[in-house]
């Protein structure tokens, strides 16, 4: 089994999104028995807390079924266990590199990078604008999980 683990600086906007869009594309695929999704954060500013009301509001608007889901900082075994780790923006990619040991680094990528692209998936902490990051989410995910299952 695949693992896919997204990771942002808090782990209640941007990651646990991105977790439950993966996660509905990959149950509306089929695919449950060959990936697996998680989402983390690279600091331990909101570990325990639900996704932000305005992630959980976004993904209703268009019907993602929402998970439990209480924000946590990447571990070792993430690391270790993962197979893919997809940062959201250039910070959280500087933080993963510093955090990983050094045989796993090549297992993390910017979100963007699966269509050649150096921009980021911005907070919506800052802005409150969920729908920009949902849409920026909902471009990038299928063709990674396309680039994951080839």
């Amino acid at each position: 089994m695949k693992q896919i683990i997204f990771v942002c600086l808090g782990n209640i906007c941007r990651s646990p999104m991105a977790e439950m869009i993966m996660q509905n594309l990959i149950t509306n695929q089929n695919l449950n028995s060959q990936i697996q999704v998680k989402s983390c954060a690279t600091s331990t500013y909101e570990i325990g807390n639900s996704p932000h009301p305005g992630t959980i509001a976004e993904l209703k608007e268009h019907n993602i079924p929402i998970i439990e889901h209480y924000a946590r900082q990447i571990t070792l075994s993430d690391f270790e266990q993962a197979d893919i780790i997809i940062g959201m923006d250039q910070q959280n990619i500087i933080d993963l590199k510093q955090m990983a040991p050094v045989e796993y680094r090549n297992k993390i990528y910017l979100a963007y990078e699966a269509i050649g692209k150096k921009l980021e998936v911005q907070d919506p902490w800052y802005d409150h604008k969920f729908d920009r990051t949902y849409q920026q989410l909902n471009e990038l995910l299928p063709i990674w999980l396309e680039k994951i299952m080839n």
